[in-house]
């Protein structure tokens, strides 16, 4: 990774991402979570405080930047629970089939580049009867909003470590073997509509 990934971007992402109104969105579908939990993308360990200690067991942090994982070292180090590193991607995630209760998913998927195969990883290592828990911006309804975001995507991608505006997060879920439980829309208070378009709930695979 490039100086800025590590040293810049951790910073940047760390702000953007935990703004009071990304963490009410956090707050509504983290404390769901149970069990042996995996987070894809854990980033600065934002959601750490949201888990129940009551329902979770372990939590593994799937997070590839170095840079993230030292901001998550304050986060990390309050959890009441279990916290265990996976320096990989998204698209490698070195768990056993059905190991896991619970996939979170906040704000990560529009960053992964091969979508698909870790989708398909998450299916995988999800028991039978888990849930994936997800919370996450994407295209918008409005065709005006969607322009913008094509417009703005290419530099947005360069700057904000690959993260797109204009993924179908509900159709992305389903064409990787999942089945949408529930699902709230909306965008988002305080954030530019071309990347306020919030999609959250809960996915079990089919």
């Amino acid at each position: 990774m490039s100086w800025y990934e590590q040293h810049v971007l951790p910073h940047l992402l760390h702000l953007a991402c935990g703004n009071r109104v990304v963490e009410r969105q956090r707050a509504a579908v983290v404390p769901e979570a149970r069990g042996r939990v995996l987070e894809v993308g854990m980033g600065s360990g934002l959601n750490l405080p949201h888990y129940d200690p009551q329902r979770v067991d372990l939590v593994w942090g799937l997070e590839p930047s170095e840079g993230m994982r030292r901001k998550a070292r304050r986060n990390v180090a309050g959890a009441p629970f279990e916290v265990r590193w996976l320096d990989l991607p998204g698209e490698e995630i070195p768990l056993e089939n059905d190991s896991v209760d619970t996939v979170v998913l906040t704000y990560t998927l529009c960053t992964i580049p091969d979508w698909q195969r870790a989708l398909e990883q998450m299916r995988r290592v999800l028991r039978p009867g888990g849930r994936l828990l997800f919370c996450e911006h994407g295209t918008a309804p409005d065709a005006a909003v969607r322009q913008w975001q094509g417009r703005i995507n290419p530099l947005w991608c360069k700057v904000a470590g690959g993260c797109r505006l204009d993924r179908d997060i509900p159709g992305l879920l389903e064409h990787a073997g999942f089945a949408i439980q529930r699902m709230e829309t909306g965008y988002l208070a305080k954030v530019p509509r071309f990347a306020g378009f919030n999609f959250r709930g809960a996915a079990v695979p089919r």
